[in-house]
């Protein structure tokens, strides 16, 4: 049997960061082949992945990223088991090497087809690689739950804990107005349900729609006076139904989220609000 040195060992460590046991035995295995030792360690890999995918993953992190240029943005949302780990720095690296290659690559329309491409900033390997490699550090199940991708202009917003992830996507040619991250920071904050009136079920505006009006006629004010009040009341409805560009702005609400939007000749057009593990 091949002497298995401390300096072999320490090299394997350094190459895989993982325990020096578990090297040791790699090692050992392979006969003190450096190259064996490490598919030895990513076969492992794959048994401890195995082993752990059927335990929950409650933790994780909503990640976003937006080109600078604000003409696309993606948002990526990883799960693990624990909250230590969500902060680790191996897991928030996987995470953001996600995001950049499903912002700066090819795309991707599932989790299984991005975890196929490179990881952006570690050449010569896959996301799938690198998942596996932290899997095996790590030793808990860690999930790539979702993925999506928007084209411009948009802005996005991670909460500070990673527990919700925003990105708005607007109309018009100041696709780097601060108000679109604003807007991100609201629908963060308020929920709203929709982002535009049409967007809700037509039978219940309708509904309402002639509620108001049969209200607004007993008073016997004209036509044209009817027609505002009307109005007025379903902007207020539609607020009441989180009709996002309806709502009172969160940073300035003595305007609507249309109007902090026009003022910079912006429109909204939609957006995505994940919440981990959830919608």
């Amino acid at each position: 049997m091949a002497e298995i040195t401390a300096e072999a060992v320490k090299a394997l460590r350094e190459r895989t960061d993982l325990p020096m046991m578990e090297c040791k035995k790699a090692l050992i295995e392979a006969g003190g082949d450096q190259e064996k030792a490490v598919a030895i360690l990513k076969q492992r890999a794959k048994g401890v992945i195995d082993k752990g995918k059927d335990r929950m993953t409650s933790e994780g992190w909503v990640t976003t990223l937006v080109k600078p240029d604000g003409s696309a943005g993606v948002i990526v949302e990883v799960r693990c088991e624990s909250a230590p780990v969500a902060r680790s720095e191996g897991f928030v690296n996987f995470s953001n090497q996600v995001a950049k290659q499903l912002l700066y690559g090819p795309g991707a329309n599932s989790p299984a087809e991005i975890m196929a491409q490179p990881a952006p900033d570690v050449p010569g390997q896959t996301l799938t690689d690198l998942h596996e490699e932290i899997v095996n550090k790590i030793r808990e199940n860690i999930v790539l739950a979702r993925i999506a991708r928007v084209t411009g202009p948009v802005a996005g917003y991670s909460h500070h804990n990673g527990s919700v992830g925003v990105l708005v996507q607007v109309a018009g040619a100041n696709a780097t107005a601060e108000v679109i991250r604003d807007v991100a920071m609201h629908v963060a904050a308020l929920n709203p349900a929709v982002c535009l009136p049409e967007q809700l079920d037509p039978k219940i505006v309708a509904a309402e729609m002639d509620r108001q009006t049969a209200e607004a006629k007993a008073s016997g004010k004209p036509d044209n006076i009817i027609q505002k009040i009307v109005a007025g009341k379903m902007h207020m409805f539609y607020a009441n139904e989180g009709v996002l560009v309806e709502q009172p702005f969160a940073k300035d609400d003595k305007k609507t989220v249309a109007q902090a939007l026009a003022e910079a000749g912006l429109k909204a057009v939609g957006f995505i609000r994940w919440r981990l593990g959830q919608g």
